[in-house]
């Protein structure tokens, strides 16, 4: 019985322990991502793996992006970048909707572009 007992309380030990490491963890790498962050400045588009624009992202912009196998038309309006129409078949670009933040990206694989939010430099 003193056996269990002892048992438990070194679990329960253990587990706050565990507990306590993975909250310090979260909290650290959230602090770290949050310091690290760039604002996000411009859109990078890319086709089949070359830049072919940067644009600001404050500043509105309407162009039709010739792609691989097809277009995409970008749409670059009060700080948001989406693709509004696609000549793929499947459309996931147009259902990523707006992208703002650094690092957010829209992809659309079957004309091989990519369109990409980065911070300054």
């Amino acid at each position: 019985m003193k056996d269990l007992k002892k048992l438990t309380v070194i679990q329960k030990r253990e587990l706050i322990l565990v507990a306590a490491i993975l909250v310090i963890s979260g909290l650290l790498s959230g602090i770290f991502y949050v310091r690290n962050r760039k604002p996000a400045e411009q859109v990078v588009v890319t086709v089949d793996g070359n830049v072919v624009a940067t644009l600001d992202l404050h500043k509105d912009v309407d162009i039709v992006i010739d792609g691989y196998g097809g277009t995409d038309h970008l749409i670059i309006k009060d700080g948001y970048a989406s693709i509004t129409e696609a000549s793929c078949p499947d459309k996931v670009c147009v259902r990523t909707g707006k992208i703002h933040r650094s690092g957010e990206l829209i992809v659309c694989l079957p004309n091989r572009v990519v369109v990409t939010i980065e911070g300054e430099e």
